[in-house]
């Protein structure tokens, strides 16, 4: 039986609830379908969980990162690069609408069923990568608080590793207590975490245009030595934003409409972004102009407030606001992990990649310069999904014309088994995109003006395209 239905999900999805009956919530192994009456995220709800997935610290550092652009140029930078990747995240978000399964399991039917743990290993080590720097950064602002608190050394000074390592275990305890119900607890987190991330953007906001104007901001350059090409820009903003579009359909899966699964999480992404990295732009610049120093390795939310004069009660937001953000990293990591092992079952799963974020938190932690790691790591970011999103979305829409098989999904043998269990042309054309990625990231002309990240999704899109042959419906 095929999920074929041309106006929404297929008819088999589970019998519809009756009302007044109360139906117990099951999480979902990563390949299973979604039945209609376990869909249970609305439309308000799926904004709140991406405005609350964008409202944070990392949102915040990287507008911070890209205000060496200018104001302008980052400006302009936030409203070309996001609107283009969150139009990607709604049709990935459509599939797992669609489809009703994970989007690591919707990679099957273009790298075959066994090719598909190569992208799922990939794309749960990029979540518990944001999840670790989120929650990085929300640590460091809780150095400040201890340091207010208790006269505790803050993050940077001497003897600071020891209350660090208390953050971390504290942020590791409060991301279990989000995520410990599943989807259930996670629209609870994000109800309240997506009102209490506003006032903070708005009271940043409007602190930062109090003790300078737009005009100082918007006339402000950076060194030459620090100046950001537009390419470079683009390239941050847009690798940013694609990581959340290999978890949309973690969400949306659990969605009874098209509007809700494409139109709420793009709204809410694009909003979100938006903002907060024009918070991140202007206080970066607001701080530059303050100190009289511009130091990228500074545009953390919590040297920020700090250098504000906001206190330990913004700092407690920016904690919020990066448990807002990991339920969303930890439970597209956890459910990532069932897509290749049925063992462990789906909650459990997001447990354990929680407890696994705490433990690698203590690698930043050891590094010279947290900024340096962060560009290395969305460089590698930019690098493996613009390549692998590309496949994704040609192979669904142009070579399957949005016709996925769920029932066979894990069949040996089947429909998606290919080459023992894999897809050599989609890996082939993988390959392909990242050296193309590479390549162009020596040309100046590109990283003066598009980037790569986009350059390598349209290319790999229109290779694999052409290399596999449109399938006739069955």
């Amino acid at each position: 039986m095929t999920n074929e239905s041309e106006d929404g999900p297929s008819l088999h999805l589970g019998k519809e609830t009756v009302p007044g009956e109360k139906v117990k919530t099951v999480e979902y192994y990563a390949t299973d379908e979604v039945p209609m009456n376990q869909r249970n995220i609305g439309f308000f709800d799926m904004i709140a969980i991406w405005v609350g997935a964008n409202s944070n610290n990392a949102s915040w550092y990287v507008g911070g990162t890209v205000a060496g652009a200018a104001f302008a140029g980052a400006m302009t930078v936030t409203l070309i690069a996001n609107p283009i990747a969150y139009l990607i995240l709604a049709l990935v978000g459509y599939m797992g609408y669609k489809v009703g399964t994970s989007t690591m399991a919707l990679t099957r039917p273009a790298f075959g069923i066994k090719g598909s743990a190569l992208p799922t290993v990939l794309n749960t080590i990029v979540f518990l990568g944001w999840a670790v720097v989120n929650t990085f950064i929300a640590v460091i602002s809780m150095s400040f608080i201890f340091s207010d608190l208790f006269g505790w050394p803050a993050y940077g000074e001497p003897g600071s590793t020891g209350p660090m390592i208390i953050g971390i275990i504290v942020m590791t305890l409060l991301n279990l207590a989000a995520v410990s119900l599943g989807r259930n607890s996670i629209k609870i987190v994000e109800r309240i975490g997506m009102l209490l991330v506003l006032i903070l953007g708005v009271w940043i906001t409007t602190v930062v245009l109090q003790e300078h104007s737009m005009a100082d901001i918007i006339a402000w350059k950076p060194p030459a030595d620090l100046k950001m090409p537009t390419g470079v820009a683009i390239d941050i903003m847009a690798a940013f934003s694609l990581a959340w579009v290999l978890g949309v359909a973690e969400f949306t899966r659990y969605t009874r409409t098209v509007k809700t699964a494409t139109i709420a999480p793009l709204l809410g992404a694009l909003v979100a972004l938006a903002w907060f990295a024009f918070v991140g732009i202007i206080s970066t610049i607001g701080a530059t102009l303050t100190t009289g120093v511009y130091n990228p390795d500074n545009s953390d939310p919590s040297s920020l407030v700090t250098n504000l004069g906001l206190g330990w009660v913004a700092l407690v937001l920016i904690v919020v606001a990066c448990v807002t953000t990991n339920v969303v990293n930890l439970m597209a990591a956890g459910i990532s992990v069932t897509n290749v092992t049925r063992r462990v079952k789906p909650l459990h799963s997001i447990w354990l990649v929680t407890v696994i974020a705490g433990i690698l938190m203590l690698v930043p932690l050891y590094m010279t310069s947290f900024l340096d790691a962060f560009m290395i790591f969305l460089e590698y970011i930019g690098m493996v999904l613009s390549a692998l999103l590309g496949i994704l979305v040609a192979d669904y829409f142009y070579v399957n014309k949005k016709r996925y098989d769920v029932s066979q999904f894990d069949v040996v043998g089947g429909k998606y088994w290919y080459f023992k269990g894999v897809n050599l042309k989609a890996v082939t054309v993988w390959v392909l995109g990242v050296v193309f990625y590479l390549a162009v990231l020596n040309v100046d002309f590109v990283m003066k003006t598009t980037g790569a990240v986009y350059p390598t999704i349209i290319a790999t899109a229109i290779l694999y395209s052409v290399i596999s042959r449109p399938r006739k419906r069955s």
